[in-house]
């Protein structure tokens, strides 16, 4: 296991290897951050709700507990977590 850290600590996550392949758990503190892929990414958020914002998205898209979100490999994003959220991001060639 390896622990991440972004944005000054108020990104965390700890990312794993297994049979099922490449994830990462995570949470993040309120705020808005811009991430940058190098693989496909497929985010399901745990707990709480994040504002996304993709390159092809004309309008940011509020994704709530239970939902997820795809975003291709070597883009950006923009993530807005009005509460406190948790995520599990699975990570494919």
């Amino acid at each position: 296991m390896q622990v991440n850290h972004y944005f000054d600590d108020n990104v965390l996550s700890i990312a794993l290897e297994n049979a099922a392949g490449r994830h990462t758990v995570g949470v993040m503190n309120p705020g808005r951050y811009q991430f940058s892929t190098t693989q496909h990414e497929h985010m399901v958020v745990i707990s709480g709700t994040l504002m996304i914002q993709r390159t092809h998205d004309e309008e940011p898209q509020l994704i709530s507990e239970g939902e997820s979100f795809d975003i291709p490999a070597n883009q950006s994003f923009q993530c807005e977590a009005t509460e406190m959220t948790a995520y599990l991001c699975t990570y494919t060639s």
